[in-house]
């Protein structure tokens, strides 16, 4: 039981998917030869090396990964001799002191930035001092930072995906870096959010152009490697055609049920799907597919490698960040999402380290009829009467009227609902909501969450004085209508196919367009990448400038990178088909304080 989730292990080699059908395992093909799977391949590339470095991110099963390939080694008669950096990693209580300044207290949820570096967690002589036995075939040297302590020879990362990270924190199989217990899943997500993936992202940066070999560990006793040769080059591939994140799905409190009945191939033990992670790139993988066989890498692996190709003209603010975020949130006969808002540019800054703010869209892909979505206060909102509301809420567990502080506004079929920074929102039930975002993914400040409990049948937390903070009380009555309503208008037009424009808010660095056509269409990237979602129509063929072809399904998001220059939609049947496209604006039309100044990896 190293994991705990309803969601499938991935497994080895593609699975096979009918015509049309929602793609669970979306894989970048690379040619025949490049990925291999299990430990054995691994000891084949070993045996010709008298040292070995194997270096990995925080959540992998080092003592299962070791146990298995020193077998591969023994059978290979081989004398090893190994040494982990757990041997040189700081006590507990010296890792302690280095990480709560990060961890907001006993806030449940927000920390801040670390702004430290994965080796502040050893201690450096004694990382030093951990040295090869000239005595011994192989030496090998294994652990997260590894490669701190300066030895040559074979280069391995152990990389794994952060769901399945989250899912071995619910199973209590892995502790955060340096700790010597496991805590409860929150707190562990917190401090990886936080902590551990802001210094081991940093480090695996360091060692993208350096790396020999690249594994796959998700499978703890399958794991999958492909060359770091082999890995640069597909990096590039994609970053001048187009790649589409492997997406996740996660159920929630108010989880509804559209993703479960129209995605084929997810566990239906599950109560609800709340989430599809479909481009939330801190947290998605890319797949790899070579023979058949998938391999996974984190997505930060493409932006170290090809960041500037990927975002074009917005690489010199962004750097490795990705700056946009596409993802479901479903209540189609489910509750309705908490009411809530998000932080101001400077708070977010300020209070948790983050370069920009979670500015959102709410795209409707579906919905039941009635559904609706709360959108900015009522004309004739008190804010201090709205406070005293919802802190007797939370303090009684009384029933609030919202509708006599929030705007409910019915939803259509792709309409785009816009809520910049500050402005009080939720999707309410019977929607399917494609979320059209900047990146930032955590910061969400709940104000009512209308008395529900968690899936755990614990009490959600509440965020009501943050939220207060940076709630924009000017967001109301005729100003919802008029500024938080795209009204969509007609760009470009042709026999066939139309550009609409789905105007974001001032406030928003990025804008939308829809692609309407019943044949084809072409697109020039224009010095930003585009992600794409089809929203109408069961599929359509991607033909880039560089000769290659890929099919997306109804509901897929995928991106064409700003390197690609010109790409082709097909509509193979000749039916009408819908694409919504988010790019980022000319710089010169974004807000102030968007960035403080060139983003961080």
């Amino acid at each position: 039981m190293f994991r705990k989730s309803s969601q499938y292990l991935m497994p080895s080699t593609r699975p096979a998917t009918r015509a049309g059908q929602y793609d669970l395992y979306p894989s970048f093909p690379i040619g025949p030869g490049k990925i291999h799977l299990g430990y054995g391949a691994l000891a084949d590339h070993i045996v010709a090396s008298r040292q070995v470095v194997i270096d990995g991110y925080p959540g992998v099963l080092w003592e299962n990964f070791r146990g298995h390939l020193e077998g591969e080694l023994v059978r290979r008669g081989l004398r090893t001799t190994w040494r982990s950096t757990a041997e040189a990693i700081w006590p507990t209580d010296h890792i302690s002191a280095l990480v709560t300044p990060f961890l907001g207290g006993d806030d449940p949820l927000f920390g801040r930035r670390f702004t430290g570096a994965l080796q502040d967690f050893f201690d450096a002589p004694k990382l030093r001092a951990l040295r090869p036995d000239p005595a011994t075939d192989v030496n090998i040297l294994y652990g997260c930072g590894a490669s701190l302590a300066g030895w040559g020879g074979l280069l391995v990362y152990v990389d794994v995906p952060k769901n399945e990270i989250q899912f071995r924190f619910r199973a209590g199989s892995i502790t955060n870096l340096g700790a010597d217990k496991p805590v409860d899943p929150k707190s562990a997500y917190k401090r990886c959010y936080f902590v551990d993936w802001v210094a081991a992202n940093q480090h695996k940066a360091a060692l993208l152009p350096r790396v020999d070999i690249v594994m796959d560990e998700q499978r703890p006793n399958e794991p999958a490697l492909i060359a770091g040769n082999d890995l640069r080059a597909a990096l590039t591939q994609m970053a001048h055609n187009y790649f589409r994140v492997r997406p996740w799905f996660e159920p929630g409190p108010w989880g509804g049920q559209w993703i479960k009945r129209n995605i084929p191939g997810l566990a239906q033990d599950a109560p609800n799907y709340a989430w599809s992670f479909e481009l939330i790139v801190p947290e998605n993988g890319l797949l790899l597919e070579s023979d058949g066989r998938l391999l996974e890498v984190s997505f930060d692996w493409l932006m170290y490698a090809e960041g500037e190709s990927v975002l074009g003209d917005a690489a010199r603010e962004f750097g490795a960040e990705f700056p946009i975020r596409f993802d479901f949130l479903d209540t189609v006969a489910g509750g309705n999402l908490s009411i809530q808002c998000h932080p101001r540019p400077e708070y977010i800054r300020q209070h948790f380290g983050e370069t920009f703010t979670q500015d959102e869209t709410y795209y409707i892909l579906d919905h039941e009829p009635g559904s609706r979505a709360y959108l900015g206060f009522q004309d004739d909102i008190d804010p201090a009467a709205f406070r005293q509301a919802v802190e007797h809420s939370a303090a009684t567990a009384a029933p609030i009227d919202i509708e006599r502080f929030v705007v409910s506004v019915p939803t259509r079929k792709h309409d785009l609902l816009l809520i910049p920074n500050g402005t009080i929102h939720g999707s309410g039930t019977g929607n399917l909501v494609l979320e059209i975002s900047a990146t930032p993914y955590i910061f969400t400040f709940k104000i009512y969450d209308w008395l529900r409990l968690d899936l755990e049948g614990k009490p959600r937390a509440l965020n009501i004085a943050r939220a207060f903070e940076n709630l924009d009380f000017d967001r109301k009555g005729g100003r919802v209508r008029d500024e938080l309503v795209s009204q969509p208008r007609t760009l470009q037009e042709g026999q066939g196919w139309r550009v609409v424009h789905c105007p974001t808010h001032r406030e928003h660095f990025y804008d939308v367009h829809r692609l309407e056509f019943d044949h084809s269409i072409e697109v020039a990237t224009e010095g930003s990448c585009h992600v794409l979602s089809l929203v109408e129509g069961r599929g359509v063929l991607l033909e880039t400038a560089n000769g290659l072809r890929q099919r997306f399904n109804f509901a897929e998001t995928f991106v064409v990178p700003a390197a690609a220059g010109r790409y082709r939609l097909i509509s193979e049947t000749g039916q009408a088909v819908r694409l919504v496209t988010c790019f980022i604006k000319p710089k010169s039309d974004w807000p102030p304080g968007v960035l403080p100044g060139r983003a961080m990896a």
